[in-house]
């Protein structure tokens, strides 16, 4: 029985039923060493709710905290079954996490598509309950796919339950239950349990301080004080107890003992395979195991509780760690194990073991666990006492770093590497470059890029040179893209996007625009089976362009490439591409699905630059729609570059809500500060004219609206001369300068901005012309922001209407009302369903289940009013 969680039981049993009903759970069950999380697995996996439940149950092992996909291979072989029906590539991953066959890949996000799917797969054939305790000491890569997998379960018939000393994963589904100690009459009540006399509990439970595992062992024996005779932290004091048991075993039951806790998988043929090799036998385990410390059985020994295997570890000396280790190494046949086992027993350079070390590390950033690889790399490297052979690996553990995301540990790695060739040069610089990029300082990477072009090879500098002049556009100081452009001329190479960017840098408008003119065209001629990046960079050019047509084009065969391959590291960015062009077209609804999927990708993949550009493109539609507290949640915490996109939606949201003083001063602000050559700032000119105008300061305008109508004749876009032609009618009003306006407008694109100019126009002509020639365009302005959901800038309409005699019109419901209603996942869902696509098929192109898929459908149909998939045929999706 257990005493003092009747909540927690209660809560847990809850879940398990709503599983049984088709709603996944997933618990996090948190406290400190010994308050009981194991003994709340074991209770649930033996309830009378969890009858229904195929139990699976993993653990992380301490040892093995640092050992790539060590946690995911316990569950992979317990579910080994269900690897038949899943994906190849799947398969293959999982396969590889337990030592059968080798992934073809080194996609850190394949384990997380690959756990998904294999939980779902087992929910499907029975309900299943998975428990998984001290998640603190799963590998990273275990640990990061599991919580991926975690983050989109829905609809399974499946609950995933964390037990961890630590932080609780960042799960927004999760329940999380803090386990705390126990009150004095639960402690008594455990205590009487085990037949200690009340008048013996005081004492105890006075000392244990509510712990229960601490109860337990101060019952059993009491734990001295410390040497100043101060009470110890509970944990500290169960150290002791256990301390004062290993001590009293034979010499021959501790070695038998450190061989277990040094054994992560804890083999019971490994461990007396090793202690064989160090002249002992795993008889001599046998007073441990009367002590009540370990217990052995035919497949495993198994400690007492985790605590034990890091005081026996801990307390070891050095050199006897070594030796153990290196007996478990000559007895181990998994190549990872043996490589890990062989960098812990190894104390002084040794090129041989540095070698098998090496290449086990560069096996594991190869198959979906490249922080392991990484420490297995850097390992060697320590190894190493040739100084080329050394940095080779230093800078190897720093690229299998990059891809873990681990922008940190690649910098400071890379930082130990002492080049040798200038091969090492280039690449330890390029190493740097990007660790700062994915850091936040696009400026810092950008000179790092440049100065490893400088001694590279020309088809290696090419490379370094473009990337140099993209992350010195995102830089306050733009240097870097001139300096790119200048090098790549010099070296007799031209790159269009880098040439445009730069000219565009010095003010050059007409050169730098037909030069990403350029690069968009060769982009899309390229076709939608181009290299990923091609797809990517040609995106951003359109998107510097203002070309919003190529934008959704090119993004649309990236984003599809990327769904087939499971790429999660590039589709959040081609889908925040996406979202800025779809707020651009007017598709409001279609820029909030993708940049949430790109939000959701991005913080369930572990992409926090990547999230925080989903929510500037979030930012916009939210500026539009008027939900300011959004936007102001959206906007709070963002970099330099961020920070200028998100003066210009807030100051569209100060426009829209009549605050125009405010909206000038962030607009002004940001074109004087560092980074005012990104082209959101020149997008947002006419915001900025039409501020100055409103304000009665239209001569602070004049100077920017200049440089746009440049850069808009340049352009050739329709929507940038409209935008010009009506910011120059605000300053010197006019019909034939409103109608330039209109006419180009009527040519496409942006239609938030026509229905702007309509606004402005009408409102001219009310002032000037007379009530009833400005209702015409008041009415087109007001069908069109109805149309945008731009709530503020309607209310300005109507207002506008309303001085000018017009009857406003009541809002009627309409067909799509409901569409409304969906959520973002919802909406891609069922516009899928629409497609006739299968709810597998689905999952695959959306990374869930085929269970989510029909959990999100069956919350959709009542939103839509219907009942059926054969219904969504008849609902405007658009």
């Amino acid at each position: 029985m257990l005493h003092g969680r009747a909540d927690e039981q209660a809560r847990l049993t809850s879940v398990l039923e709503a599983a049984l009903d088709g709603t996944s759970g997933v618990v996090v069950l948190r406290g400190e060493v010994g308050i009981g999380k194991t003994a709340l697995l074991d209770w649930l996996a033996g309830t009378e709710a969890a009858r229904d439940f195929r139990v699976v149950r993993i653990a992380g092992v301490e040892a093995e905290a640092t050992l790539g996909l060590a946690g995911l291979s316990q569950l992979a072989w317990l579910l080994r079954e269900q690897l038949t029906t899943l994906a190849p590539r799947h398969a293959a991953v999982l396969r590889a996490a337990y030592g059968d066959g080798a992934a073809d890949h080194s996609d850190r996000f394949a384990a997380g598509l690959a756990v998904l799917h294999l939980l779902a797969q087992a929910a499907d054939d029975r309900p299943l309950l998975c428990l998984v305790d001290d998640t603190h000491w799963l590998d990273d890569a275990s640990a990061q796919a599991l919580g991926f997998a975690a983050r989109r379960l829905a609809g399974e018939r499946l609950v995933l339950v964390l037990a961890t000393r630590g932080a609780a994963p960042a799960i927004p589904t999760a329940t999380t239950l803090d386990l705390g100690r126990l009150a004095p009459d639960q402690a008594a009540h455990l205590l009487t349990d085990r037949g200690l006399p009340q008048t013996a509990q005081p004492p105890i439970i006075a000392a244990a301080e509510g712990n229960p595992l601490a109860i337990l062992e101060i019952a059993a024996h009491e734990i001295p004080a410390a040497h100043d005779g101060t009470p110890l932290p509970v944990a500290d004091r169960v150290a002791a107890r256990f301390r004062e048991q290993l001590v009293g075993l034979p010499s021959q039951a501790r070695l038998l003992a450190l061989i277990a806790a040094a054994d992560g998988g804890r083999s019971t043929v490994t461990v007396a395979a090793a202690a064989a090799a160090l002249g002992a036998d795993l008889a001599d385990l046998a007073s441990a195991e009367r002590a009540g410390l370990v217990q052995a059985t035919g497949e495993q020994v198994r400690f007492r509780h985790p605590l034990l295997t890091t005081v026996i570890y801990q307390d070891a000396p050095a050199a006897q760690r070594a030796e153990v280790h290196r007996a478990l190494a000559g007895v181990t046949d998994d190549p990872a194990r043996r490589a890990q086992h062989l960098a812990a027993g190894t104390l002084v350079p040794d090129e041989p073991i540095a070698k098998e070390v090496s290449a086990a590390g560069s096996r594991l950033a190869g198959c979906g666990a490249p922080a392991a690889g990484s420490r297995l790399l850097a390992r060697a490297a320590e190894l190493t006492t040739d100084v080329s052979l050394r940095a080779e690996r230093l800078l190897a553990a720093a690229d299998a770093a990059l891809a873990g995301g681990d922008a940190a540990a690649a910098t400071a790695l890379a930082e130990r590497a002492e080049p040798v060739t200038t091969d090492d040069v280039t690449r330890r610089l390029r190493i740097l470059g990007t660790a700062e990029f994915e850091r936040g300082h696009p400026g810092r990477a950008a000179r790092l890029l440049l100065d490893g072009a400088a001694v590279a090879a020309d088809d290696v500098a090419f490379g370094l040179y473009a990337t140099a002049a993209s992350y010195g556009w995102f830089a306050t100081d733009p240097s870097p893209v001139t300096a790119a452009a200048e090098q790549l001329q010099a070296r007799g190479h031209e790159d269009c996007k880098v040439s445009g960017f730069a000219d565009l840098v010095a003010g050059s408008y007409e050169a730098g625009l037909r030069h990403l003119t350029a690069a968009v065209a060769c982009a899309r001629s390229s076709g939608a089976t181009a290299d990923p990046d091609v797809l990517l960079h040609g995106a951003y050019a359109a998107i510097v362009l203002g070309d919003d047509d190529a934008v959704l084009e090119l993004t649309a065969a990236g984003i599809e490439q990327a769904r087939d391959r499971g790429d999660l590291g590039r589709l959040p960015r081609l889908l925040h591409a996406r979202s800025s062009a779809e707020f651009r077209a007017g598709r409001m609804r279609d820029a909030k699905v993708s940049a949430t999927e790109a939000l959701t990708l991005a913080r369930d993949a572990g992409l926090p630059t990547r999230a925080s550009s989903a929510e500037v493109a979030l930012a916009w539609p939210a500026a539009v729609e008027g939900d300011e507290a959004r936007l102001r949640a959206l906007t709070s915490r963002l970099d330099d570059t961020g920070r200028v996109s998100a003066a210009c939606a807030l100051s569209l949201s100060d426009l829209g809500h009549g605050r125009v003083d405010q909206a000038l001063r962030r607009l002004e602000a940001a074109r004087s500060a560092p980074g005012h050559h990104v082209t959101v700032l020149m997008a947002s000119t006419g915001d900025l004219v039409e501020a100055a105008v409103r304000l009665g300061v239209p001569k602070r305008a004049e100077h920017p609206l200049a440089q746009f109508e440049q850069w808009a004749a340049a352009g050739g876009q329709p929507w940038a001369r409209a935008v010009a032609a009506r910011s120059r009618a605000l300053l010197d009003p006019s019909d034939e300068a409103f109608e330039a306006a209109l006419a180009a407008h009527a040519l496409g694109g942006r239609p938030l901005e026509r229905a702007r100019t309509e606004l402005a126009y009408g409102s001219w002509l009310r002032r000037n012309r007379g009530a009833t020639a400005a209702r015409d365009q008041l009415r087109a302005a007001e069908e069109g922001f109805t149309r945008l959901g731009a709530g503020p800038w309607l209310e300005l309409t109507r207002a506008e209407l309303r001085a000018a005699g017009a009857r406003i019109r009541p809002a009627t419901a309409t067909a799509v009302d409901g569409v409304d209603r969906l959520t973002a996942q919802e909406l891609q869902v069922v516009r899928l369903a629409a497609q006739g696509l299968a709810s597998r098929e689905i999952g695959e192109r959306l990374f869930l289940s085929r269970r989510t898929v029909e959990y999100h459908l069956y919350k959709a149909y009542p939103k839509l009013g219907i009942s059926s998939r054969r219904e969504l045929a008849a609902v405007d999706l658009q």
